[in-house]
């Protein structure tokens, strides 16, 4: 059986962390399923930064915290630095530049294999080979 490991980007899980919606259920389903469920570091960094400016600081940093004690993090490395380069060269060169977020996120998910982008943006859709899911859009 494989495994597919289900990327967050920091637009789906800061709606999460701030209750505006959640995809829990789904999560939780795919993790019976023996799928992995998480954030890239930079969509860490994104949301740490979020709680640190927002009007419930300590509140918001709390629930990330938690969230972290269930979601995997995965990490950046040399080979998703390379990919990171890769990726941002070619994107660059169709004249679709996108986040550097984005990118990062792109190149783990190509760094660790068989991931999926879970996202509502369609800026990770202009990456060749990725795959992308809005989990906002009724399965």
């Amino acid at each position: 059986m494989s495994v597919t490991r289900y990327i967050l980007d920091a637009g789906i899980a800061g709606l999460d962390l701030d209750c505006k919606r959640s995809d829990l259920e789904r999560a939780q389903a795919e993790v019976a399923k023996g799928n992995r469920v998480g954030i890239a570091a930079p969509v860490l960094a994104e949301l740490a930064f979020r709680a640190e400016g927002s009007p419930r600081r300590e509140q918001n940093l709390l629930r990330l915290r938690q969230a972290m004690d269930v979601w995997n993090l995965w990490l950046v490395d040399a080979q998703t630095a390379f990919e990171y380069g890769r990726l941002a060269f070619a994107l660059k060169s169709r004249g679709r530049p996108i986040g550097q977020n984005d990118i990062w996120i792109a190149a783990i998910a190509a760094t660790i294999g068989n991931a999926t982008v879970v996202t509502m943006d369609t800026d990770l859709s202009a990456v060749p080979g990725l795959a992308v899911e809005n989990w906002a859009d009724p399965v």
